[in-house]
């Protein structure tokens, strides 16, 4: 009913003012030479943008309003009920008396300006109707993009049950074994244990990623960056220090708590750094580093590693695309952790980028909106750790 009312009110003063155009546009050629103007034909302007505008009847109202204007100030000169200022030095002698040319003219007029009304009714029509199907056809493809999802969902969790079954299974036969495997089967069965666990880190991340899709809204609330960045940091310091790897962390001063999803911007910090560190080299480096910027908190994730291939990094970001060099250093991996990254980051208003040399490293820029703030006094010296 809003709506309705908002676009009536729109409607009334698109007519208002086209109307008063109308009017001054009349007056401006009275006194410029009447039917010897040829400005006259800027009538048709108005036309064009009444059958955009406007409905159909509206738009032939406001010709039939046109016509009569222009008709009542012809008759008037022409019958010298008012004065005539003729356009002396652009025509030889005044025509508003010519019975010829004024009714030649006011004929070409009329018809010109109800052809211009039909002819672009007509293409706006045209045009509203394939923007209502493209509109129509776009529905439907989401409805379908979200069936695919509903059953992508349904059948992973029904797999990752089946999974999780097989790998307790068998994690209970590889726990009596000590060291290496003394036989075949016991091969077997290691080499199964691994697979499943890999597939059934698969199977989470894709109920994960289907999860994000399917839902409109994470829950939002204020929470502590710095402690959410310090988290991911304390998770995969481990396995930065059993490649050797130096783990840099600096944080503004000025950064505390942001609006949004903690769970998910920690997954996503966490994921981001694992990431790195499987893809740099022993004795490597990996920074992080957050700095408030206006409304926005900004952080970089860089990393010393085996960067991306210039041609491929437009792409990093689809769902199951791993790089090139990517599947050379490493086998498994499932090539949704960065789409799930950019589902997150764009969820909560933000944006990422990538800037990568091959060979030499990876630089992912992240922005994300702070929305209302809570500002608290904290160090002067940003927050720095090196972690070996």
């Amino acid at each position: 009913a809003d709506k309705i009312k908002s676009y009536q009110a729109i409607k009334r003063i698109v007519n208002l003012q086209i109307s008063i155009d109308l009017i001054l546009l009349t007056i401006l050629l009275h006194f410029s030479g009447g039917i010897e103007n040829p400005l006259v034909f800027y009538f048709i302007f108005h036309m064009i943008i009444a059958s955009i505008l406007l409905s159909t009847r509206d738009s032939y109202l406001q010709a039939t309003f046109a016509v009569l204007l222009f008709s009542l100030l012809v008759l008037l000169e022409y019958e010298k009920r008012i004065k005539h200022y003729c356009l002396t030095g652009f025509v030889p002698v005044c025509l508003n008396n010519d019975t010829i040319y004024v009714l030649g003219t006011l004929f070409i007029f009329i018809t010109a300006l109800y052809i211009t009304v039909y002819m672009a009714n007509y293409i706006s029509i045209r045009l509203k109707q394939a923007e209502h199907a493209y509109r129509q056809a776009n529905i439907e493809l989401e409805k379908k993009d979200q069936i695919k999802d509903e059953y992508v969902l349904r059948v992973t969790h029904d797999i990752k049950g089946h999974l999780s079954t097989i790998q307790g299974c068998l994690g209970i036969v590889v726990s009596k074994f000590v060291g290496k495997p003394s036989n075949q089967d016991e091969d077997f069965i290691l080499r199964a244990h691994k697979r499943t666990s890999e597939l059934n880190k698969f199977i989470k991340t894709l109920l994960r990623l289907t999860q994000i899709r399917l839902s409109n809204k994470f829950e939002m609330d204020f929470f502590s960056l710095r402690d959410v960045l310090q988290n991911a940091v304390d998770s995969v310091k481990n396995k930065a220090k059993d490649k050797s790897i130096i783990l840099n962390y600096m944080v503004d001063p000025s950064i505390d708590k942001i609006y949004g999803d903690s769970i998910s911007i920690e997954e996503m910090i966490t994921n981001m750094l694992l990431n790195s560190i499987k893809y740099t080299k022993e004795e490597g480096t990996i920074q992080l580093y957050t700095e408030k910027h206006e409304d926005n908190v900004l952080i970089d994730i860089s990393d010393t590693g085996i960067g991306i291939p210039q041609e491929e990094q437009s792409k990093i970001f689809d769902e199951f695309f791993r790089a090139s060099n990517a599947r050379a250093c490493e086998n498994d991996g499932t090539g949704l952790g960065l789409s799930i990254v950019k589902h997150i980051i764009e969820r909560h208003g933000g944006d990422i980028q990538v800037e990568s040399i091959q060979g030499h490293g990876t630089t992912f820029k992240i922005r994300l909106p702070i929305s209302k703030t809570y500002m608290k006094s904290l160090s002067k010296e940003p927050l720095e750790l090196s972690i070996l």
